[in-house]
């Protein structure tokens, strides 16, 4: 269960969007195919249920692709690790399947073009797994933060810890009652997840975001909203 899933009214990215978030994200997965392991340093774009990555030219993988003309079946590993150092830092491992085809040769004439036509991908986080299918992912779009997160979250605990300290007056006094480390864990438009971590364990909590935020400037008015709302002692979270 999500840190908001026990309040069906609170707002948060479906399966087949944070799949889509995370491999705008990435930089980095594994291929699985023909019983190898190969570790890739790509970026991913993914056009309806079809992604885009390169690989460097006359590899294993490469290799074995340019042979299989159905295409090359592949699982993609994808692991999700949060930007700011806490306890227990994977926050979701996705497992893509699918196959893989040569596309055309990248303009440096050393690497390859890859296109992986998705079948299925499953999700799995610490709150629960998620199944999706091509089409789910064909009708999705990525948070539009995505691609900003890392940065947002790590300036947010290394800049702005005075500001993580006033935004936990919007939380139950019982998650504090042991003093718990806060830390930024994850950002979305639609909210803001705070890890409190102490001696025995860890508790994610979300924060809701009035209205989802559009962009990263609009991403600062929804925190200026929260942090007005301790002001007020408005209820602002959900667990």
């Amino acid at each position: 269960m999500s840190p908001s899933a026990r309040d069906a009214e609170v707002p948060e990215p479906t399966t087949a969007e944070r799949v889509h978030s995370l491999l705008s994200a990435t930089s980095s997965l594994t291929v699985r195919a023909c019983g190898e392991h190969h570790d890739l340093e790509s970026p991913v774009s993914v056009h309806d249920s079809r992604l885009r990555l390169r690989a460097p030219l006359g590899t294993p993988l490469t290799t074995a692709a340019a042979g299989a003309t159905e295409g090359l079946a592949v699982v993609l590993d994808v692991t999700d690790i949060a930007p700011v150092a806490v306890r227990d830092r994977v926050r979701a491992r996705l497992t893509l399947a699918g196959r893989l085809h040569l596309a055309h040769l990248a303009d440096d004439g050393l690497s390859v073009h890859l296109r992986v036509d998705v079948a299925h991908a499953v999700l799995a986080t610490p709150y629960g797994t998620g199944a999706l299918t091509a089409d789910d992912l064909a009708l999705a779009t990525p948070d539009p933060l995505a691609r900003y997160e890392a940065a947002m979250l790590t300036h947010l605990a290394d800049d702005h810890a005075d500001a993580l300290a006033v935004l936990t007056r919007l939380l139950d006094p019982d998650l504090l009652a042991q003093h718990p480390d806060v830390r930024p864990l994850a950002l979305d438009r639609h909210g803001l997840v705070l890890r409190l971590d102490h001696p025995h364990g860890h508790r994610d909590v979300r924060l809701v975001f009035p209205e989802p935020a559009a962009d990263t400037e609009d991403f600062g008015h929804r925190m200026h909203q929260l942090l007005t709302a301790t002001q007020h002692g408005l209820p602002a979270h959900r667990i």
